[in-house]
């Protein structure tokens, strides 16, 4: 007996408008998770970061202070030890040659006045380094005026090595830093000479004076190598390797105009970031380091440090002035814990612009009184130097101004001067474009970012 089949029922089922909801909307009435849009909003910080480190050199009036301080610093203390150079640096010296000979093969440090006893050479090496610092200090050919300096500094202080007050240190770090950063974008003759030969349509590439300070410059590192005067394999693959590489990119500018020069532009300017990022971190390490050693010694604790070398005679510039401060023991406390507090602090504050201002304005005033009353010149120019790579562009913009201003009577003469073909445009216009341009990125970079898909107009 076969059964019939059933027939289909209707679908009792409720509309959809009256379907319980499913378990997992239940929490549809709570607030949404914090993490939600968590991708996106990392994915396109992430993108904007890569942007800007990648598509333009940051800071770039950072850099060319720190640039012309150092430079400054360095010629200043050169040229005040002309008359001693041969006691402190020469034959002359209590360090004598073979000593820092054995030194140098000790320790691998770098430095061509031992290439040779001769004082011909030791004074053309010393020349050598004042004119690079000049060079460096107005801007001009700064990838080979950088290098120069890079190597007069070393020259000097290796050769030498008990020749400092602290400052030496700190110059000699930064001239290497500074030879891969891109320090004359602004305030440069290189940047007038940029907006000179823009403005004339002359192509970046037709510049026989570069080609042949960058010619005499291998042929002099090939015949150092040759000769057997830079034994140092470090040293040669250094030298060689910066060589090659700004060889390399004169040829990508020249013939390369696509691809190979934007990834060649991106890779300049990440290792400009990076060495800019290098700076700032030694700068932190050396107050983070100063002030907690200060912490851990007695006389910082008991807030008497700052009286000692105010009564040392080898410190003492002006001793009315150094006995009016240590016979006021608040000053000496006040003086001793505002030191250590700066120092410590300082790392922290750059999480906080007008912190960080303010910290910058007492880091200053202290290594201004540090040059005043113990007679360490030097030492308070580098470090101020140093601070400069925190100062805030809309200050630097400001001081360049004034700056402008009270040389405008030089520039309206040098313009009198000039054929009447460029007597129109004043020296200190070829900076505008650069400006304007550092200008507009700046606002770029501080814009948000379009959503995805959209194109930035």
């Amino acid at each position: 007996m076969s059964v019939p089949t059933p027939r289909s029922a209707p679908d009792e089922r409720p509309p959809a408008e009256s379907r319980p909801e499913p378990r997992e909307s239940a929490s549809a009435g709570y607030p949404p998770s914090p993490f939600a849009g968590l991708g996106r909003g990392f994915d396109a910080a992430l993108l904007r970061g890569v942007n800007n480190i990648t598509r333009r050199a940051l800071g770039p009036y950072q850099t060319a202070i720190v640039r012309i301080g150092f430079a400054f610093t360095m010629l200043l203390y050169l040229v005040r030890e002309w008359p001693n150079r041969g006691l402190l640096y020469g034959p002359d010296s209590p360090w004598s040659y073979d000593l820092a000979s054995r030194f140098v093969e000790d320790t691998g440090a770098f430095t061509p006045l031992l290439w040779s006893d001769s004082a011909l050479w030791f004074e053309f090496v010393y020349h050598l380094a004042i004119l690079a610092c000049v060079a460096l200090l107005v801007g001009w050919r700064t990838r080979a005026s950088s290098m120069l300096f890079m190597i007069g500094v070393l020259a000097v202080q290796n050769r030498s090595v008990f020749m400092g007050d602290g400052g030496d240190n700190v110059i000699h770090l930064m001239a290497m830093y500074l030879v891969l950063t891109r320090c004359g974008q602004v305030w440069s003759l290189d940047a007038r000479r940029r907006a000179r030969r823009a403005a004339a349509g002359v192509p970046a590439t037709r510049d026989p004076v570069g080609v042949a300070i960058w010619a005499v410059l291998g042929a002099a590192l090939l015949l150092a190598i040759v000769t057997g005067s830079l034994d140092s394999l470090v040293w040669s693959l250094f030298f060689g390797g910066m060589w090659l590489v700004h060889a390399f990119w004169w040829l990508i500018r020249r013939y390369a105009n696509g691809e190979p020069r934007i990834v060649s532009e991106m890779i300049g300017n990440l290792v400009h970031n990076a060495a800019l990022l290098v700076i700032m971190f030694e700068v932190c390490i050396i107050y983070a380091t100063a002030g907690w050693y200060k912490i851990q010694g007695s006389r910082w604790q008991d807030g008497t440090a700052v009286f000692y070398p105010l009564n040392l005679d080898y410190f003492n510039a002006w001793p009315e002035l150094s006995e009016l401060i240590a016979g006021s023991g608040l000053l000496v406390l006040a003086l001793s814990y505002g030191t250590v507090f700066a120092q410590v602090v300082f790392p922290f504050a750059l999480l906080n612009r007008r912190a960080k201002n303010v910290l910058l304005v007492i880091l200053v005033g202290e290594h201004l009184g540090i040059a005043l009353l113990l007679g360490l010149p030097f030492f308070s120019l580098a470090m101020i130097a140093m601070d400069a790579v925190f100062l805030p562009t809309a200050f630097l913009l400001w001081l360049g101004g004034r700056v402008s201003w009270a040389t405008a009577p030089l520039t309206r003469l040098a313009g009198r001067r000039r054929p009447a073909s460029q007597a129109a445009q004043p020296v200190g216009a070829a900076t505008e474009p650069a400006q304007h341009e550092a200008q507009r990125e700046a606002r770029q970079a501080a814009e948000p970012a379009p959503p995805a898909g959209a194109e930035r107009p």
